[in-house]
């Protein structure tokens, strides 16, 4: 969880301000970060959102930040 601590940082964004974004309770984006509570799909999706970056690079699956490209609308 050290990636989303850390782009959180680099957004210059506070757990509170990340609660505004999300609308995951403070407490629980806490420990989201430190690892000790897991995100669902949808709340992944909206870190992601928040943070400009994709769910795969929340994940540890590519250490590109970049977001990939939004889908349009029914598409």
């Amino acid at each position: 969880m050290n990636r989303l601590k850390e782009l959180r940082k680099e957004r210059g964004y506070t757990q509170i301000k990340m609660q505004l974004l999300t609308g995951i309770d403070q407490s629980d984006y806490s420990k989201i970060e430190c690892g000790t509570r897991y995100y669902t799909h949808e709340q992944c999706k909206r870190i992601a959102l928040a943070l400009g970056t994709s769910m795969d690079y929340l994940s540890g699956l590519t250490d590109e930040k970049e977001p990939y490209p939004r889908a349009k609308k029914g598409e």
